[in-house]
């Protein structure tokens, strides 16, 4: 039987499509639930008045996304966490962490899966992208530090110093290990 979605339904189409289903599928299933109506002359015309409010519909949604998308590109993330000598951290940031420290950033409310799924388990600044407009791709500067430099980290960055706290304390971290290790001989 030849059916118009009025709606979106799973692994068969999205509203306005003219698909060809069994019958008992769309007698039992989709025309009660008002998921879909017979193929006739005048509900054709109807879908493609449908279609038409569809397409107004995606095109809004991808403006409002690549707005988004360029107001959270370039946010900078500061993150503290226990880390070793080494500058691996114990543990990692997640991308859920990202997402709420992104809303009290900006208020944009965005899915955690929308951010890219990379686990961040060193000190230092990343660059994590976001999956959002088709535009382009907006990117978030995460900042790992230590936790117990994180309070001069953003008092630093509130006086504008940033440019000496851009070095990754990974980098400083192997001259102090061969001194450990020969201690601990």
């Amino acid at each position: 039987m030849k059916v118009i979605l009025l709606d979106y339904v799973y692994k068969h189409g999205v509203a306005g499509e003219v698909i060809d289903v069994a019958d008992g599928f769309a007698r039992n299933f989709l025309i009660p639930r008002k998921l879909a109506v017979k193929a006739t002359a005048s509900e054709m015309n109807r879908a493609g008045k449908l279609r038409e409010q569809a397409v107004a519909r995606r095109s809004a949604l991808e403006n409002r996304l690549n707005e988004l998308a360029r107001q959270i590109d370039g946010v900078e993330l500061v993150f503290g966490r226990r880390a070793a000598v080494t500058g691996k951290l114990f543990g990692s940031v997640t991308t859920t962490e990202i997402a709420d420290e992104l809303m009290k950033a900006t208020g944009v409310d965005i899915n955690r899966r929308r951010i890219s799924q990379q686990p961040l388990r060193e000190i230092g600044a990343h660059q994590v992208p976001v999956r959002m407009g088709t535009e382009f791709s907006p990117t978030l500067k995460v900042v790992i530090v230590p936790e117990q430099e994180l309070a001069e980290y953003l008092a630093a960055r509130k006086r504008g110093e940033t440019a000496a706290t851009d070095t990754p304390a990974a980098e400083e971290a192997p001259a102090e290990t061969p001194v450990e290790e020969t201690a601990a001989e």
